[in-house]
């Protein structure tokens, strides 16, 4: 099971590592506004899940892709890797820094993307 879990990790990290290799984030050192309100835009975060997430979740089942699938994961109302409690704060914080299951997108995704990324998710 540990060799498992060390293979998935392998695998995820490895695609994560493609997927923002292709990408890379616009920057020119200074964060700029983008005018995002607080709350996230459920349309803007389907937009950036299918660009960056569909790649390892599904959106429209709770079905294992390379991570868990998202369907409902709301009203299960716990991550289902670790049971802790899916509230919006630990949904930010799982997507900026990841765990040994699947790398934190915070150098991918700036944190306007990441509200709407939770926003859309909460949603399923």
């Amino acid at each position: 099971m540990r060799r498992n879990l060390v293979i998935v990790g392998t695998t995820v990290l490895a695609i994560a590592t493609a997927v923002a290799a292709q990408d890379p984030p616009a920057s020119n050192g200074t964060k700029k506004s983008t005018g995002h309100p607080a709350a996230g835009s459920v349309t803007r975060g389907k937009e950036v899940f299918e660009q960056k997430c569909a790649i390892c979740h599904f959106a429209t089942s709770d079905q294992k892709k390379i991570g868990p699938g998202l369907k409902g994961i709301s009203k299960r109302g716990t991550f289902t890797v670790n049971g802790n409690t899916v509230t919006t704060a630990s949904l930010t914080k799982w997507i900026e820094t990841g765990d040994t299951l699947m790398p934190g997108m915070k150098d991918v995704l700036d944190a306007a993307q990441i509200r709407d990324v939770v926003a859309y998710v909460k949603t399923l």
